[in-house]
């Protein structure tokens, strides 16, 4: 690391006593530990994030917004032509989260993986770096950053999504250069106060810049990595500071360190099959298990009412008559009621000729969606939700989950996962250049470069 004056600091004058206990001994931590030390299911999981994450990015580069937004910032995705990493991180991040359907992580309520993946890809570009090294940071980058969100408790009126990803991108970006203590640490703390100012009324009222949160948090961690190395210094405790104060409340660091390197969050990660926000997963799954018992589609004309009672995050969901595609993945009645009249809750069951469904919309209409204490105080390990049905025959059809297809007690299986990647890749890539890429990702940590793996994942049809 270089400053104007003063030449190269050594990196051991970087890690003081001024530093937290726990940022010591994450820096250590994050630079010495290397892919075969950390635990076969993270690997494993990591893989599918890595595939996951792409196929989000691959769905929403071909969104009208992000479209736009790539040639008034002068880039384009099929020739890669931007000179730019942080920009490309940005758009990557920003397409990643335009569909609703990236990993998350419900212990850290939010989305790791897709705040650290797009600034990888970008960092990995400008040099050869092997499966190996970019499995490793991909991992690492994620544990930062859903443990901050685990040790702390953002402001209610926040949206977790540009937070602390930019800290998760920054160390993510730091491992793949190899990075030692004293520079992770100062990368850290310069990643830990550029977080965004976020709003979670942008989600409720269907305000699409939410979207380009997880991409100012690849650009920012991207550009965090290059300040620290160019010499910016953050203050001794940036996490702290941010995370337990300012963004948020409750900061408890001891889950920064709590069974650190054999518990690995991505190994505790959720996928999602329903394209919508998880938080109304829980009542899609009642409702499709309500349609198992029943034994044969539910009919919108013999629906009466639907009632959903469930915690308090998703009973906010309650607007009936969303007026775009990201206000619609975030209202309960409007994503019962399509996945009723469309069968599933699909990226096109979103879309405007989706919304513009007169019975759809009449549907949405007759859906009441309200709070259960009970189910909020199951919260974070469960997400509950109590759906029942009545028909016009006077018929009550009930079903309750605990718990959302996809999370931890309830995973999907590999299969499922890449079976999500190939309803979107395969249209766009084409079927056998979707297939090389599911079969790179699944070996990735084999692979003595990312260039193919990487390339593969560029072309748009």
């Amino acid at each position: 690391m270089k400053t104007l004056s003063h030449g190269v600091v050594p990196a051991s004058r970087l890690v003081t006593g001024k530093h937290p206990a726990w940022l010591r001994q994450w820096s250590r931590f994050a630079s010495r530990t290397k892919l075969r030390d950390m635990s076969p299911e993270a690997v494993s999981r990591a893989r599918l994030v890595a595939l996951d994450c792409l196929g989000a990015i691959l769905a929403g580069r071909t969104e009208p917004e992000v479209q736009q937004a790539a040639r008034r910032l002068g880039k384009s995705f099929k020739a890669r032509k931007s000179g730019s990493p942080a920009l490309e991180a940005f758009l990557d991040g920003t397409a990643g989260t335009m569909l609703e359907i990236d990993e998350g992580n419900q212990y850290a309520r939010g989305h790791p993986g897709i705040h650290v993946f797009p600034a990888l890809m970008a960092s990995a570009r400008l040099r050869d770096v092997s499966g190996a090294a970019f499995l490793r940071a991909l991992i690492l980058g994620y544990e930062i950053g859903a443990r901050i969100g685990m040790a702390s408790k953002l402001r209610v009126t926040m949206h977790p999504h540009g937070t602390w990803g930019v800290v998760g991108a920054a160390l993510g970006v730091a491992a793949l250069n190899r990075a030692g203590p004293g520079r992770m640490l100062s990368t850290i703390n310069v990643a830990s106060s550029l977080g965004l100012t976020t709003s979670r009324r942008t989600m409720l009222e269907g305000a699409t810049i939410r979207n380009s949160y997880a991409g100012f948090s690849n650009m920012l961690g991207l550009m965090a990595w290059e300040l620290a190395e160019a010499g910016f210094t953050g203050e001794a405790d940036g996490v702290g500071s941010v995370y337990g104060g300012i963004a948020a409340e409750n900061w408890e660091p001891a889950v920064m360190t709590e069974a650190l390197g054999t518990r690995w969050e991505v190994a505790r990660n959720y996928f999602k099959r329903h394209a919508a926000c998880r938080y109304t997963h829980g009542a899609i799954d009642a409702l499709m298990e309500i349609t198992r018992q029943h034994g044969k589609p539910l009919q919108p004309d013999a629906i009466r009412a639907i009632r959903v009672e469930t915690y308090v995050w998703a009973a906010q969901l309650d607007h009936p008559a969303p007026d775009n595609m990201l206000a619609a993945k975030f209202s309960l009645p409007f994503g019962l009621a399509t996945t009723i009249v469309n069968g599933a809750a699909t990226l096109d069951a979103f879309r405007d000729a989706a919304r513009a469904d007169e019975t759809t919309r009449a549907l949405a209409r007759r859906v009441e969606v309200q709070e259960d204490p009970s189910l909020t105080a199951m919260l974070p390990g469960l997400r509950p939700a109590r759906v029942t049905v009545t028909l016009t025959s006077g018929e009550s059809l009930v079903a309750e989950v605990r718990t959302n297809r996809g999370d931890t007690e309830d995973p999907y299986s590999a299969d499922d996962v890449i079976a999500k990647f190939r309803e979107i890749a395969d249209p766009l890539l084409g079927p056998r250049r979707a297939e090389a890429v599911v079969t790179q990702a699944l070996a990735l940590e084999t692979l003595p470069s990312t260039r193919a793996f990487l390339t593969l994942g560029e072309a748009l049809s």
